[in-house]
């Protein structure tokens, strides 16, 4: 029943994100966000890995050392950063994180809350998506706007709350 479990993590998910990115004007992004997770390539390791309280991601990481859901994941869904990650442009070789589209950064941001949400039910607060960004953003590939615009939209979130933060990015982000 592991199967049904992550399913409806998936969809819970899923609806969080609908409706936050509903709230700022993304209809196309909040109905098309993460369909690749039902997927075979995606939900079946989801489901054998399935944990409740993580991205079933990490554990596929902790036993195999890489996580071929995430692999598919991030090469088809453009509000992760990860997506973006190419040969810096001067011609070094170097990876470097390309500048995102503002409608994928505010896309990411919505994801990020949605999944705080859906791991830590209950104990959620507006500070843990970005405890969770600080926690990671050392090894984080971003262009410096791309950047820039997701702490602003974090920090929002951890000062202001979701309603001053979702009219914020919709009048002044997304100009919509």
């Amino acid at each position: 029943m592991k199967w049904l479990s992550h399913l409806k993590t998936i969809n819970h998910h899923k609806r969080l994100v609908m409706r936050y990115c509903f709230r700022v004007g993304l209809y196309k992004q909040g109905l098309l966000h993460d369909m690749s997770k039902y997927s075979p390539t995606e939900f079946l390791v989801g489901a054998k890995y399935f944990q409740g309280n993580q991205s079933p991601n990490n554990i596929e990481r902790k036993v195999k050392g890489y996580s071929s859901a995430w692999l598919h994941h991030k090469g088809r869904n453009k509000h992760h950063l990860e997506y973006w990650i190419d040969y810096a442009v001067d011609g070094d070789r170097q990876l470097t994180g390309m500048e995102m589209p503002v409608k994928y950064v505010v896309e990411m941001f919505c994801d990020r809350v949605a999944a705080s949400k859906t791991y830590r039910k209950e104990l959620y607060k507006d500070s843990d998506p970005y405890d969770y960004y600080m926690k990671s953003k050392s090894h984080y590939l971003l262009h410096p706007n791309t950047k820039a615009l997701l702490e602003k939209m974090l920090i929002s979130l951890k000062d202001n709350g979701e309603d001053a933060t979702f009219s914020m990015i919709k009048k002044e982000i997304l100009h919509k």
